[in-house]
């Protein structure tokens, strides 16, 4: 069964402009009121709760070096987020985390780490790769997560309670970034599978899942930020770069990877950006059909 888990920080990103807050922490109650949770819900999904993350603070003035912002607030949301999946899958259902910003990776893989090496799938228009070897301006996890995840991070965020690397980075994938993203070349050195949003459309989904699977083996984390689709069809995402995938694409991939996956976490959706909520509604047209099946592969409780 899938239990679906809300997560509504916006912790790791950085202020759309000084002094003001992200709004990626309304996207679970936005996608509720868009149908998604109902429809899931009719395909036999649970209600698994919220898990609350603490005040967003614009600390770029106060915050010293060697730290990302809202910290304290980001670590003890990962820790909270981090038991309800390891509970969730410790009572046989598959965690379906709903964010949120797509920091709650660090909480997502803190919890699956208690539990034995996880093969990552990270679905994103970026990589996320900025970590304090590669740059100097670290300091919003949301840009950073997938480093975070393999362990290239602060201590502090890659290695919480000594359970760092979360991932092994031989069986993580990344698929979606655009062209230009400037850390590509370091993420293919580094982790098992990396292709761009171009690369991935040129396969068929069935031979994208099965190269995948290759990679990380049955039973992976399927993390999905919506900023992998092309702008022009989701502007209402923290940074909408030019390319991305069609929603029929987006769609299809995740039909074929849901099924292999323990659970999926939804990311980096901005309601601020989107006040008719015609774009939540396009999310959930998207998004269902693959959630819907998440775990489906696996066999079921008796």
């Amino acid at each position: 069964m899938i239990s679906l888990i809300s997560a509504p920080t916006n912790l790791g990103l950085r202020p759309p402009q000084p002094g003001s807050v992200p709004g990626a922490d309304k996207a679970p109650a936005a996608l509720r009121e868009a149908g998604l949770f109902d429809r899931l819900t009719s395909h036999g999904a649970r209600d698994g709760g919220v898990v609350l993350a603490g005040r967003y603070v614009d600390d770029d003035g106060i915050r010293m070096p060697g730290h990302v912002r809202n910290e304290a607030a980001l670590v003890a949301h990962a820790r909270r987020l981090a038991a309800r999946v390891a509970r969730t899958l410790h009572d046989g259902d598959h965690p379906v985390v709903i964010g949120g910003d797509c920091s709650v990776l660090v909480g997502i893989g803190l919890g699956l780490a208690a539990a034995g090496p996880t093969g990552l799938v990270h679905v994103d228009g970026h990589t996320d790769f900025r970590h304090p070897g590669n740059s100097d301006a670290c300091g919003s996890v949301a840009g950073e997560d997938l480093a975070a995840a393999i362990g290239l991070h602060w201590p502090a965020i890659s290695d919480i309670d000594g359970r760092g690397p979360y991932f092994p980075s031989e069986r993580c994938a990344h698929i979606g970034h655009r062209a230009d993203d400037e850390h590509v070349d370091e993420v293919v050195d580094r982790i098992g599978l990396v292709l761009s949003a171009h690369a991935s459309e040129a396969l068929a989904p069935d031979v994208l899942a099965a190269t995948v699977l290759d990679t990380t083996g049955p039973g992976y984390w399927l993390q999905v930020d919506v900023d992998v689709l092309d702008p022009r069809v989701m502007p209402a995402v923290d940074s909408a770069d030019p390319g991305g995938l069609l929603p029929e694409q987006l769609a299809d991939l995740l039909t074929a990877l849901a099924p292999q996956a323990v659970g999926a976490s939804v990311t980096v959706f901005d309601p601020d950006l989107d006040p008719d909520g015609r774009y939540a509604r396009l999310l959930a047209d998207i998004l269902a059909p693959g959630l819907a099946i998440v775990g489906s592969a696996f066999p079921t409780r008796s």
